[in-house]
C-alpha cells in the first residue's frame, strides 16, 4: 500500500519515481495525474495536500532554523559513526523544481538531534551535506531523532539549486503523539515512513521555487576562469579555501566542487564574502 493513497490510487510520488527510474521525463508521465495526499499510516487522518510537484502547486514550505544550525557540515551522506544508537532511518527523495522537472547538483545540509534528543553543538555528530544525482535524487542514511521539550520528532534541512536562494525547513513522521502540541509542526511536510525489520524508510521530494521549462533542463557549461577571479568551475574546494570573484573576497563554507551556476555570489551556502 505503500504506493496507494487510502482511496486506492496512485500516488504521484510512486509515478515520479518509477518514470524517473525508467528514463521518462516527469511532465510527460504525469499528465493526467490528479494531486493527491501523502501516503496515509494506518488510523491516520489525511494531511493536508503536500506539494509534490503538481501544477499550481506551492513549493515546499519553509520553516524556522532553529538554533543548532552549524556550518562547515562534513560531505557525506551517512550520519551514522561507529556504535552509533538508534532506530536506523532512511530518507530518500527527490529535488525538483516548479515544472515537476528534477534538480540535478542540489545543496542538501541535514541536522538533527541524537536519540536522546541532544545536539551536538561542539562537532558534527548528526550532521552532513550532500548533493542531488543527477535524476535529482538523494538518500540519507541517519537514526530516528530523539524528543526535547516542546518539540515533535524533526529533521532539519537547508535545500539549495545552483545559483537559487536556500530553503530552510524540516521533516516530521506520521503519527507522532506531539504532532498535536507542536507549534512549529506542519502537516505539509509529513514524510512517508515505513517499517522495514527493526529499520524504518522514509520518502520526501522537495519542490524547490525554481522556474523551468518542460523538456530536458539545460546542460551548464563550465569555464575554466570567470574574469577578475581566482574561482574556477570544477574545481574541488575545500571549507576554509579563500577565492575571489569578480573583485570580492570569498571564503568556502562547505566542502564541493564548482560548476556553473555556483559562483560565489550566488551560493550563500557555500560561500560567505569576507
Amino acid at each position: 500500500m505503500d504506493n496507494e493513497t487510502s482511496t486506492g490510487h496512485v500516488t504521484r510520488k510512486a509515478v515520479l519515481r518509477a518514470a524517473l527510474a525508467a528514463g521518462i521525463a516527469a511532465p510527460t508521465v504525469l499528465m493526467g495525474v490528479p494531486a493527491l495526499a501523502r501516503t496515509l499510516t494506518a488510523g491516520e487522518a489525511a494531511p493536508l495536500l503536500t506539494p509534490e510537484c503538481d501544477d499550481g502547486d506551492d513549493p515546499t514550505v519553509p520553516q524556522t532554523e532553529g538554533p543548532y544550525f552549524k556550518p562547515d557540515s562534513p560531505l557525506r551522506n551517512s550520519l551514522l559513526g561507529s556504535g552509533t544508537v538508534g532506530v536506523r532511518l532512511t530518507v530518500s527523495g527527490y529535488v525538483f523544481g516548479l515544472a515537476c522537472r528534477p534538480i540535478a547538483g542540489a545543496l542538501l545540509d541535514f541536522w538533527q538531534a541524537d536519540t536522546n534528543g541532544a545536539y551536538d553543538n561542539t562537532g558534527f555528530r548528526f550532521r552532513g551535506h550532500q548533493f542531488t544525482d543527477a535524476q535529482g535524487a538523494f538518500k540519507l542514511t541517519t537514526i530516528v531523532p530523539g524528543l526535547y521539550p516542546g518539540r515533535t520528532r524533526h529533521l532539519h534541512v537547508k535545500v539549495q539549486a545552483p545559483g537559487r536562494p536556500v530553503l530552510t525547513s524540516q521533516l516530521y513522521f506520521p503519527g507522532e503523539p506531539r504532532n498535536n502540541t507542536d507549534s512549529i509542526f506542519d502537516a505539509r511536510l509529513l514524510m512517508s515512513v515505513r517499517d522495514a525489520g527493526t529499520a524504518k524508510e522514509a520518502a520526501f521530494d522537495f519542490v524547490l521555487n525554481v522556474p523551468q521549462n518542460p523538456g530536458p533542463s539545460p546542460t551548464a557549461t563550465a569555464t575554466t576562469q570567470p574574469p577578475g577571479g581566482s574561482w574556477a568551475a570544477g574545481t574541488a574546494y575545500r571549507a576554509g579555501d579563500r577565492v575571489t570573484y569578480g573583485g570580492p573576497a570569498y571564503v568556502c563554507l562547505q566542502a564541493h566542487t564548482g560548476q556553473a551556476g555556483w559562483e560565489p555570489p550566488n551560493v550563500p551556502a557555500l560561500w560567505r564574502a569576507v
